[in-house]
């Protein structure tokens, strides 16, 4: 009798470190097969299968560099909340890719702490403890390492007036009221601002195929961030820079070298258009409180105490003067804000006792000068009884500057 057409069995080998009985090969966290290659200890990084080259992190640190630009002049803020959040939500993702779990938690911490919509980083760092093969211990190096930092802080301030001003506090502002066009048009013409400064990555990224889901649920969770608050402020899009330029680095290492450096020169040349407009554009605004600002100085002794009714808190360090209250602008005593048309606006939307300690204030040392910048807004003193009755017991005209009127005390 011939030999079996079937050959020669070979024993399976029996259960050991990262194998599966019966199975004809090794299985990673989640029963991911991985035939013909040694097993490896799962706690350990190893190389991500959706790393496309070495060269591919210069390229998204590049592109996240040109991508920030794209936003309307008005928006670009040296100082925005977004600019410190970037760098913890970033920190997170790369801790969590190489199972740095506790560490991973502290950056979510952090980005929590900068901006409560950092959190939603939170996301893909599950994914990515969920396919490490979703341990209980590092679960728990996760969530110590985020909840540690914020109940830190809470302690180390107040933690009645943490949890209020990071939670509780800010449901006048996330809800939703004002002129529905108004706020659909800012959120289209801020979103098309960045899509023109990603032009040149849309063809590459709809070419590139699936991308790996953590860089989607990063993104997806971002543009959550955006639309928290239907405020949408231009700096708001820059959450979703970073997972932005992931995503087109890894589309264009996909793409032959010298397309790849054809749409990086391309989104070279429009973030330079953007710096133009940035650098030609003009700032009635910077230039209305400039103006101010040199109003108030020579009315006032260094030192003297102001209270500038604005929504431009520069006002007060253009001017060199300190300010009188501990609010800067009208906002949490009125809940006016930018990004909104015909919201709901006057004393009683207010943050809840921000107006009786902004009586105290004014009353146990009364400012020199007192600057109504509203110019007629909602939010002027002529709709807010409080500070309409401060002026008339208190105050004297003193002349107008750009549309702002100006008043000191009557006993100077």
């Amino acid at each position: 009798m011939g030999p079996s057409r079937r050959g020669t069995r070979t024993p399976s080998p029996g259960p050991g470190p990262g194998r599966v009985p019966g199975a004809g090969g090794t299985r990673g966290p989640r029963g991911h097969r991985l035939a013909g290659r040694p097993a490896r200890d799962p706690s350990r990084p190893g190389p991500h299968p959706h790393r496309p080259g070495p060269a591919a992190p210069a390229t998204a640190g590049l592109l996240h560099l040109l991508l920030s630009v794209g936003l309307n002049p008005e928006d670009t803020q040296a100082a925005a909340f977004a600019v410190f959040l970037l760098p913890a939500t970033a920190a997170a993702l790369w801790c969590a890719d190489r199972r740095h779990w506790g560490t991973a938690g502290a950056a979510l911490a952090a980005a929590f702490l900068v901006k409560q919509t950092g959190a939603v980083v939170l996301l893909p760092v599950l994914l990515l403890w969920w396919r490490a093969g979703g341990g209980a211990r590092d679960l728990a190096r996760l969530a110590l390492g985020g909840v540690l930092p914020v109940l830190a802080t809470a302690l180390a301030t107040d933690p009645a007036g943490f949890l209020f001003w990071t939670v509780t506090g800010s449901g006048a502002y996330a809800s939703f009221s004002g002129s529905v066009p108004h706020v659909l048009a800012r959120a289209l013409v801020n979103a098309a601002l960045l899509a023109a400064a990603s032009a040149a990555l849309l063809l590459p990224l709809a070419r590139a195929g699936r991308a790996p889901a953590e860089l989607r649920l990063w993104l997806g969770g971002s543009a959550l961030a955006v639309v928290t608050g239907l405020h949408f402020f231009g700096h708001y899009y820059l959450q979703l820079v970073p997972p932005l330029a992931l995503l087109g680095a890894r589309a264009l290492h996909r793409r032959p070298p010298g397309a790849r450096a054809g749409a990086l020169r391309a989104t070279a040349g429009l973030a330079a258009l953007f710096v133009l407009w940035g650098l030609l554009a003009p700032r009635p605004d910077t230039d209305h409180a400039v103006r101010l600002a040199h109003a108030v100085r020579d009315r006032t002794a260094p030192g003297e105490r102001v209270l500038v009714w604005t929504m431009h808190p520069e006002t007060y360090w253009l001017a060199g003067r300190p300010p009188a209250s501990r609010y800067l602008t009208a906002g949490l005593l009125t809940n006016h804000s930018g990004g909104r048309s015909g919201a709901r606006t006057g004393e009683p939307y207010a943050v809840p006792g921000t107006w009786h300690v902004f009586r105290a204030e004014t009353a146990a040392d009364p400012p020199h000068l007192l600057v109504d910048d509203s110019r007629g807004g909602d939010w002027s003193p002529r709709h807010l009884p409080t500070l309409r009755t401060l002026l008339a017991e208190r105050y004297r005209p003193a002349g107008t500057v750009d549309g702002a009127r100006l008043y000191v005390l009557r006993d100077r």
